[in-house]
């Protein structure tokens, strides 16, 4: 799995989020998906160890296995890193720049860090704390990913107004999340700086964790179209 962003004639890559069955994260691979994504969230409706255990995530041949973890003890996702066999760590919680300074040093080099940042309305007060992030000197982040704030920490399916983006020059490749559907991809096109990937998950589900990949398949067709 390539770290570095994508070139302005491609299209964004994709992450799926809240994987709980095998045989979906199995159809999932043979479409080329990107990037798989559990969530090691135990009051998510989506926590995958309800489902699937540490070794049966190991097995699994992906290159883009991202686990999601929300104010975890560090020992604890660095020994869900380790069984799990994980390519990427996404925090979705509050973590300090220091949390994350020691994780990068603790984590193997391979392992890449998805920071997550939570964007309410555009206004200063959000637009402050972007600044905020983007200003501060974070090199152990492979990627940001900005999803709408919520107390459930993601999967709400709201959209957060893109347009705030548009305020800032983003440091780095980021993730692009938080109730994009086939009604608002098209406006994806609006962003001055394109995401790097998508982030799909409550949008294409039956139920919590349930995935309906026909959507799927037919959500990637319609992005790349509309690149």
């Amino acid at each position: 799995m390539s770290l570095q962003p994508t070139t302005s004639n491609l299209p964004p890559q994709l992450k799926v989020c809240g994987l709980t069955k095998t045989d979906q994260i199995q159809e999932l691979i043979s479409m080329n998906t990107d990037f798989l994504g559990f969530i090691f969230y135990e009051k998510s409706p989506r926590y995958v160890l309800n489902h699937l255990n540490l070794k049966e995530i190991s097995m699994i041949d992906h290159q883009g296995k991202v686990g999601v973890f929300v104010n975890e003890e560090m020992d604890e996702i660095l020994n869900i890193v380790q069984q799990a066999d994980l390519n990427f760590v996404q925090l979705h919680g509050d973590e300090s720049n220091n949390f994350i300074t020691e994780l990068r040093q603790k984590l193997n080099p391979k392992v890449g860090i998805i920071k997550v940042i939570r964007v309410g309305n555009n206004d200063d007060n959000n637009k402050d704390k972007l600044a905020q992030t983007f200003s501060s000197n974070l090199q152990p982040i492979t990627y940001y990913l900005f999803d709408t704030d919520s107390k459930a920490f993601g999967g709400t399916g709201k959209q957060f107004d893109w347009n705030i983006l548009n305020e800032f020059e983003i440091p780095i490749p980021y993730f692009l999340s938080g109730g994009i559907s086939e009604e608002n991809i098209g406006n994806i096109k609006a962003l001055k700086q394109q995401p790097f990937a998508l982030d799909i998950n409550s949008k294409f589900e039956t139920a919590p964790g349930n995935k309906n990949i026909d959507s799927i398949k037919k959500f990637k067709t319609l992005y790349q179209q509309n690149r």
